[in-house]
């Protein structure tokens, strides 16, 4: 590297003609968004089986507090206190402020440098240093005399300042202001894929939770059930009227179901606590807002699926992944733009002084002005081995981005095959509870008439139960469904659209 001074002023005057002239000039490939490819409807790029067909009830008005579309006044309480405490947001949100700052550092590169110095240094040279050698030619007998007047201490007073600046003469602060720009665009993207995954997490958990509790609940009547079935058989047995074959067998059926009853239990509590960490609150803080309440029939609203070509602006991952891409093809441009010259045009004035009342005396000045060239020679190609990686990273953020198109559209299409193939299993499951619940009720008119026993009531009434709990896990997943789709189209609040409390 060859550094080179221009001590005349006519030079240095041009070169900073030249530097100004110059600084509009930007070497490097210039940044263009890609255009994803997208198919005209959301039935069109499908790998399902015909079996499970899209749903074909499509809306279109995608709102982002999609949770509101259940209308459950809970959920929609805790979608709020999570979108205000969730720990993992406020993380994001730091990340995003903490890139905002390095842009502001990163772009202050274009402007001038001003520094101020000032201090007060007490001195004393050798007698024998590199600064009296001449002293034994020129002083002659007065040598010594003269050097100790030299050494004697004193108190050196300064003050001033410097400045400098460097032309952006290829570019290279300007790509570097704009790889900056697009990673803190990333940390937006990843600002608004955390509050898309902090509601959908805090939906999913929710209706899990409810699903265990109104097992919970079915479960305890089953075992009440065969509790008194258990009851009849024995009574029946004991009259010899059934023989102990059938109290075994009942009352394995009773061991069962009541076998079942703590593992339901446990999960329900971890529901609680991963709603209470998700909000950023104590175990135990959200028992009143969570207790168990009677069981409704659960409707999922209809789909709003929005329109197809706006998935790359929803989807916080895309978005990402083409900041990613713009940086890159930034930082190509600052690579390439260290391969030219630079220029840094600096000047300097101070005030010296070894007698404190004449350090403001204009005889006690000093200054310094004119540019410096910095001229890249030999460096053993290293230079060229950075661009070479970064146009390298460049393509490697290329193929990252499109395979993340790519699997945004692969989550899609499973989300809303399984959700279609949820709907068909619920169908089937309330169908099946449905025709429990009329066979209950006819044994239970018949046994009024003396026609069945009590053991056939009972029996009745547990399949009933037991077609009511597999319909509460129907009931959960095609919930935990919806949210699922929502999540896959990234649908939720972001920046540019969050929802209002």
């Amino acid at each position: 590297m060859a550094r080179i001074a221009s001590p005349s002023p006519p030079l240095w005057l041009a070169a900073s003609l030249l530097a100004l002239a110059l600084a509009g000039c930007t070497v490097g490939p210039d940044f263009k968004a890609p255009a994803p490819a997208a198919p005209q409807d959301w039935t069109e790029w499908h790998s399902g089986d015909a079996a499970t067909p899209l749903p074909a009830d499509l809306a279109t008005d995608l709102r982002p507090d999609w949770w509101r579309n259940f209308g459950d006044p809970v959920l929609d309480e805790l979608e709020t206190r999570a979108l205000a405490g969730s720990p993992d947001l406020e993380t994001a949100a730091l990340h995003f402020a903490q890139a905002r700052v390095q842009q502001g550092a990163v772009s202050s590169q274009a402007l001038p440098q001003v520094n101020a110095s000032a201090g007060a240094t007490r001195i004393r040279q050798s007698e024998n240093g590199a600064s009296t050698r001449l002293f034994d030619a020129i002083a002659g007998g007065n040598r010594d005399a003269l050097a100790k007047f030299l050494s004697d201490p004193f108190t050196l007073y300064q003050g001033g300042f410097d400045a400098g600046w460097e032309p952006d003469l290829w570019g290279r602060v300007s790509r570097s202001i704009e790889a900056v720009g697009a990673q803190t665009q990333g940390k937006a993207a990843l600002l608004d894929a955390a509050r898309i995954s902090i509601v959908g997490d805090v939906a999913q958990t929710y209706f899990e939770l409810r699903e265990q509790q109104r097992r919970i609940a079915l479960a305890r009547d089953l075992i009440a059930t065969l509790t008194d079935q258990t009851a009849l058989v024995r009574a029946r047995m004991q009259g010899g009227a059934q023989n102990g074959i059938d109290l075994d067998q009942q009352s394995a059926t009773l061991k069962q179901a009541e076998a079942q009853l703590p593992a339901l239990i446990a999960a329900e509590t971890a529901g609680r606590n991963r709603l209470t960490l998700l909000l950023g609150q104590h175990p135990g803080a959200l028992d009143d807002l969570l207790r168990p309440r009677p069981a409704a029939e659960l409707a999922p609203p209809a789909l709003a699926l929005g329109v197809p070509s706006d998935l790359a602006r929803r989807r916080p991952d895309i978005r990402a992944a083409e900041a990613g891409l713009h940086a890159a093809t930034a930082q190509v441009g600052v690579a390439v733009a260290d391969l030219y010259p630079s220029i840094r045009i600096g000047g300097s004035f101070s005030l010296e002084s070894f007698r404190q009342a004449s350090l403001f005396d204009w005889a006690s000045r000093s200054w310094a002005i004119g540019p410096s060239i910095s001229l890249p020679i030999f460096d053993g190609g290293r230079r060229k081995r950075v661009v070479e990686l970064r146009k390298l990273e460049q393509r490697e953020a290329a193929v990252g981005y499109q395979k993340t198109v790519l699997q945004a559209w692969g989550e899609i299409d499973s989300a809303l095959t399984a959700y279609a193939a949820e709907r068909q299993t619920n169908a089937s499951l309330k169908a099946r509870a449905a025709a429990t619940g009329d066979a209950h009720a006819l044994v239970l008119a018949r046994n009024r008439a003396g026609a069945v026993s009590s053991i056939e009531v009972g029996s009745a009434h547990a399949a009933w139960l037991q077609a009511q709990a597999d319909l509460a896990q129907s009931d959960g997943r095609l919930a935990r469904q919806y949210v699922a789709i929502n999540k896959a189209l990234g649908n939720g609040p972001t920046t540019a659209n969050a929802p209002s409390p």
